[in-house]
Formats: C-alpha cells, sequence, structure tokens
C-alpha cells in the first residue's frame, strides 16, 4: 500500500512537541517556506512558520482555494470538510481524548474505575467459569 500522507497544502497535522505552545492543536498547512518548514494556520491561533519536525501528519486534508488563504476562507473551508468531526471520529482522536479523560481524573473517580473494572473482572470469571 503506498505512502498517502504526503505533505501538501491544506494537509491536516497534529503539534507533537511538548516545547511548542501549539502542542497538541490540529492545524493546517497553508504555505511552504522551504524543505524543512511550513506555514501553518488554525481556528484560534496565530499563523505561524513550524519545522516539519514538530508535526505529525494526519490523513485529513482540506481542499484549499489558493495558497496562504485568508483566516476566514480557512475557517470556511475547514468546516465544509468537518474536520473536527472527523479527527473525533478517527482512532486517533480518540486514543487522545481517552487520554486526556483519564488525565483529568480525580482520585475518587479513579477510585470508581478501578472498583468497576473489579467488578467487571469478577462477572467474566463467573460467565467463563
Amino acid at each position: 500500500m503506498p505512502f498517502n500522507r504526503n505533505i501538501e497544502l491544506g494537509r491536516v497535522c497534529l503539534v507533537n512537541l511538548a516545547a511548542d505552545p501549539l502542542y497538541g492543536k490540529l492545524v493546517t498547512i497553508v504555505d511552504f517556506v522551504d524543505m524543512n518548514r511550513v506555514l501553518v494556520d488554525a481556528p484560534g491561533i496565530q499563523r505561524c512558520v513550524i519545522s516539519l519536525r514538530r508535526l505529525a501528519v494526519t490523513s485529513l486534508v482540506v481542499d484549499l482555494e489558493e495558497k496562504s488563504p485568508s483566516k476566514e476562507a480557512l475557517a470556511a473551508a475547514l468546516k465544509a470538510a468537518d474536520v473536527e468531526g472527523k479527527w473525533a471520529a478517527s482512532a486517533w482522536g480518540k486514543k487522545l481524548a481517552k487520554q486526556a479523560a483519564r488525565k483529568n481524573l480525580t482520585d475518587f473517580d479513579r477510585y470508581k474505575v478501578m472498583v468497576a473494572r473489579t467488578k467487571r473482572k469478577a462477572l467474566i470469571a463467573k460467565a467463563l467459569a
């Protein structure tokens, strides 16, 4: 199977360097600076140049009309492509959402999860016995 996640205009990427202020955000490539850097933009962030080493390329692509579209045109293209919905439905997006939910659990929530896991294990053992 050929590699399908090419660096191209409109490709949606995830910023994966923890030291970056955009860490964990979905950004869209809107222009190329050189072989190693691209101009990225997304709603709610300022357009900036970022190294390709800091980006994890997703399989999502937005159809951009021109190079370096305005913020409004990019927002409309993202909404038309339903990027947030597709990301939330993808396995990668679900995994990150699950990690974020577990990270925000309180001590009592972790206790309730442990009790539920114990009860589930007992039910499975009873059914298999």
